[in-house]
């Protein structure tokens, strides 16, 4: 299975591509994602709040990966010459192919099954995908996710029917919700979206009841309020029904407090209410009240409670809008809006942007506002905008993880014409300008991290040493005096440490002077490493002293043959505790 197919690949920075590099707490990798996804199971295991991916849709245009990594170059060009410059295939997956749905099945389920891993116990998965697909996802997200972690599916209604269509013209998409354990997850979120228009509702409100005077009085108020909410086209139903301003200026509706099951309800919740003006005793519903006696009381106590011209009208609740601000996540989105515009406002060229609106409002509603987001199809890296945008509004310190394939733009696309040669590029430059404006626009959010790390996924740094004893007789001596590729530098050595040892890419690296050698030193001292030459048992010594949970250094950075020797025995002196490791 490709989940489980071995890689020999680490993750390599980039200073010069990234945004704050030794502050950010936000990554961009490219590469292929399968090969990323098995690259961050050791750091991220159970660490992603969200996972938020928009794939390619399979329409017969798009490409996917024959993930077989131990091919040919030979056996590739056989099967149709083209593959990328890792040597993986890329396979134009047409409807007159007998595994038209299997192929591109076959390219999710490795990559969701890593995923899942990811999540944290209270994680969240979104897919947006179309009709082609959507029934065989499910399937394949039921199994790998469980049937019982289904969330449910968002039918997103673009209101804009396909113009292509041979026959249902759709105009809707859909968005699968899975969790990694629905308990836990339910049990941190309430599963709700603000309501959308609240505050607008509420401002106008408060100015209507400013203006109540001799001459503008509350049932005028009323009215006036009444009249606009019905103008409000963009309202749901649900917001629109909190049409009413009471004597305090709360904004409210009201509901009925009759039992809502078919059983008759308990006793007690059969006392009679008593009418505030003639002291009579109001209908009680024929199944008995909503809420017990104790309730009842309260509800009278705090005005929560509304009776009618007498007593032969059976009081209502009054829900308060500003106790409501939330919602239930409805099962179907009406949102028509593209972002194009947007994008257009800080010169990126993308034709398919996810919307932003959308990205941000699940965000919001799932995950808390210090969560880890992934987006493993990263494409014009909306998921980080929409971060990032996120952030400067509520003063959140979510951060996000993009990976996007390095797949080459079309020579005849505006993009390329920009200068973009690659999806990477436009991704990239999306996060800077869009980082850049959001500042802008938010000149008190001083802490807001616009930042990114750029990581690419490359061959190991290591040497391939597979010979044979004959071979080893006939090579030099010199061949096999270090294991490191010579095109490598010291921070790639210590991102692959990074990778392999449970620490978060994002951390933060100082480099210090110990003995005249420089150490790196990782989150505050959980790692350190030191891949300089002639490192003397003084200077192994210091760092020990310092108590590091691990430790790295080369095995040619060892000044003489004493201090490999030495090299435990003072760990277990100073630092027995320390996990070592030599390159």
């Amino acid at each position: 299975m490709a989940a489980n197919a071995p890689i020999n690949k680490t993750l390599r920075p980039c200073r010069e591509e990234s945004v704050n590099f030794d502050t950010t707490e936000n990554l961009y990798i490219e590469g292929d994602n399968l090969e990323v996804l098995k690259l961050l199971q050791e750091t991220y295991l159970g660490k992603v709040k969200m996972i938020y991916i928009d794939p390619p849709y399979n329409t017969g245009n798009d490409f996917v990966y024959n993930d077989d990594f131990k091919k040919k170059a030979e056996e590739y060009l056989e099967n149709s010459g083209q593959y990328d410059e890792d040597g993986n295939q890329m396979v134009q997956n047409t409807e007159s192919n007998g595994r038209f749905h299997t192929d591109w099945l076959n390219m999710m389920y490795p990559r969701l099954k890593l995923a899942k891993d990811l999540l944290a116990d209270d994680g969240v998965i979104l897919i947006n995908i179309d009709e082609h697909e959507v029934t065989n996802l499910q399937k394949i997200a039921n199994e790998i996710f469980g049937a019982e972690n289904d969330l449910g599916t968002i039918v997103w209604d673009k209101r804009n029917p396909k113009g292509d269509a041979k026959g249902v013209s759709y105009q809707h998409e859909y968005i699968i919700v899975y969790v990694k354990a629905k308990d836990v997850f339910l049990s941190c979120c309430s599963f709700k979206r603000p309501k959308k228009n609240a505050e607008v509702i509420l401002t106008k409100a408060h100015n209507l009841f400013c203006k109540i005077s001799d001459t503008f009085t509350l049932e005028d108020c009323n009215k006036e309020f009444a009249d606009w909410m019905e103008l409000q086209k963009n309202f749901s139903g649900g917001e629109k029904a909190y049409n009413k301003i009471d004597k305090k200026g709360n904004v409210y509706q009201s509901v009925s407090m009759a039992w809502p099951n078919k059983k008759k309800a308990p006793d007690d919740y059969f006392i009679p209410l008593i009418h505030p003006i003639t002291n009579k005793q109001c209908p009680v519903p024929g199944r008995g009240w909503r809420n017990s006696s104790n309730t009842m009381k309260y509800l009278l106590e705090n005005d929560l409670i509304i009776f009618g011209k007498d007593e032969t009208v059976q009081p209502r609740r009054k829900y308060l809008l500003k106790e409501n601000m939330e919602e239930n996540i409805p099962s179907v989105l009406y949102y028509g809006g593209s972002d194009l515009d947007l994008l257009k406002g800080i010169n990126i060229p993308f034709d398919t942007p996810k919307s932003i609106c959308v990205c941000m409002e699940h965000i919001k509603s799932l995950v808390n506002m210090d969560s880890l987001i992934l987006d493993f199809f990263s494409g014009s890296a909306t998921t980080a905008h929409a971060v990032m945008q996120l952030n400067a509004e509520d003063g959140g310190k979510r951060k996000f993880i993009m990976v996007q394939l390095p797949e080459l733009t079309d020579e005849k696309s505006e993009a390329y014409k920009a200068g973009y040669k690659n999806i990477c590029e436009i991704g990239k430059e999306r996060i800077r300008r869009a980082g850049k404006k959001i500042l802008e626009e938010h000149p008190d959010a001083k802490d807001l991290d616009i930042g990114f790390r750029v990581l690419k996924c490359d061959s190991s740094n290591m040497e391939d040493v597979y010979y044979t004893p004959a071979d080893y007789m006939k090579k030099e001596i010199s061949l096999f005096v270090d294991n490191v590729k010579t095109d490598r530098s010291a921070e790639d050595l210590l991102f692959q440490c990074m990778l392999e040892l449970d620490t978060p890419l994002s951390s933060s690296i100082e480099v210090q002077e110990i003995g005249g050698k420089a150490v790196y030193n990782v989150a505050g001292g959980h790692l350190m490493a030191c891949f300089d030459t002639d490192v003397t048992d003084e200077v192994v010594t210091e760092i020990a002293k310092l108590q590091p949970s691990y430790f790295v250094l080369r095995d040619s950075s060892m000044a003489d043959d004493s201090v490999a020797a030495n090299f435990e025995q003072i760990f277990k002196t100073y630092s027995p505790h320390t996990e070592r490791r030599v390159l």
